[in-house]
């Protein structure tokens, strides 16, 4: 897994436990975590996507 998606998951995840944390706290100003965890869930998914289209490459240019 690349460096950057490792990154992009644990904002993702911690992202999302501010914003449960800070709702069930009673803040719902904490509702503002959510686009930044949508944001990293879609770095992740791109850095994953280009990861496996590149081994994809690699191996049917070696086979």
């Amino acid at each position: 897994m690349p460096r950057t998606s490792l990154i992009a998951l644990i904002v993702t995840v911690l992202a999302l436990a501010a914003a449960v944390v800070s709702v069930i706290a009673g803040f719902w100003i904490g509702l503002i975590w959510l686009p930044l965890a949508g944001v990293a869930s879609n770095v992740l998914w791109l850095n994953r996507r280009k990861a496996k289209l590149a081994e994809a490459a690699a191996a049917a240019e070696q086979g």
